[in-house]
């Protein structure tokens, strides 16, 4: 109810970690059903509830040690499940796996099934991080000023024989400087594309639902090429702070990313509340809008602040 009175038509609730789900689950190991009551609470405020789902990581224990082949190597040669990137849940999955694709479309065909969820949708839909924004290289007390070995993925022997197929060239073996290939880069845009549009959008689409994402402004450095998905709606996350920037680079982002779109659809500006003051909140919102985006997008709930929430009715006065 408070978010519907301070102008939210939607919210994206995260039922899936990779690990632990908030939803009754057949296949995954189920801590509340808190999505169908969610669901029913939106119905009653008029607000539409989105399950929000980790994608490609996967810190289940049983897949860890099961299925060691499932998941992404990184040039190093150290798969993802035992040297995870930056942090210990980094475990991704390699989205080239048809057992990996399939065990992503049962997770999203269990959360679009669910009676009165509005829609999937997907984050972490992706590659880890070959090269992290720039201010949170610090963080890691790294610096990244090319694509290292233990943070370009994905070189599995699954990625590598496809890529060979079509070209006739093994990725470590027969190019120069792999990060420079502009095929083998394409090759693996593309198998998260494939995953996207050929996997994951039909089986939402199949049961009535909306699908949506959580997406990345340099695309490039997580093999994430979403101006050729077709999803019902896109939330780049425009963390202005993480690359060091000021408010007016989200609209520069927004008009650059939605004229490349293949599919048209509604883009939500992403916004990072930590580091917007709520008189910042305007300037924002004036901004996306200005450069084409169809509303805002904050993360997160938590971080919504007292004043932030006035300053949220005041533009929804406006």
């Amino acid at each position: 109810e408070k978010a519907k009175n301070h102008g939210f038509n939607a919210v994206l609730m995260e039922v899936y970690n990779g690990k632990h789900a908030w939803f009754t689950s057949r296949r995954l190991k189920t801590e509340e059903p808190l999505l169908e009551k969610l669901a029913e609470a939106g119905k009653a405020a008029d607000v539409e509830v989105h399950a929000w789902m980790w994608t490609m990581p996967n810190n289940i224990p049983e897949i860890v040690e099961g299925h060691s082949d499932w998941y992404a190597v990184n040039r190093a040669g150290q798969p993802a499940n035992t040297f995870p990137a930056y942090v210990p849940y980094y475990r991704f999955m390699c989205s080239s796996h048809p057992e990996v694709q399939e065990f992503v479309r049962q997770n999203v065909a269990e959360l679009a099934s669910i009676k009165g969820v509005a829609g999937v949708h997907l984050d972490y839909v992706r590659l880890p991080d070959a090269i992290l924004a720039e201010a949170l290289q610090p963080k890691y007390h790294i610096v990244q000023d090319k694509e290292y070995p233990e943070y370009d993925y994905c070189y599995c022997e699954k990625c590598r024989a496809g890529f060979k197929a079509m070209t006739g060239l093994d990725p470590l073996k027969n190019l120069e400087d792999p990060t420079a290939n502009a095929q083998w880069r394409q090759y693996r845009y593309d198998t998260i594309t494939h995953l996207v549009n050929d996997i994951l959008v039909p089986e939402v689409r199949k049961a009535g639902r909306k699908i949506t994402a959580a997406v990345f402004p340099n695309w490039e450095s997580v093999r994430q090429e979403w101006r050729n998905w077709e999803l019902d709606g896109y939330l780049p996350m425009l963390y202005h702070n993480f690359y060091n920037a000021g408010i007016p680079w989200i609209g520069q982002q927004l008009t650059e990313k939605i004229s490349e779109l293949k599919k048209k659809s509604p883009v939500y500006s992403g916004l990072f509340l930590p580091a917007l003051k709520p008189e910042e909140l305007e300037e924002a919102w004036q901004t996306s809008m200005e450069a084409g985006a169809s509303g805002l997008a904050l993360f997160n709930y938590d971080s919504i602040t007292e004043e932030h929430w006035k300053a949220l009715k005041s533009l929804l006065v406006k």
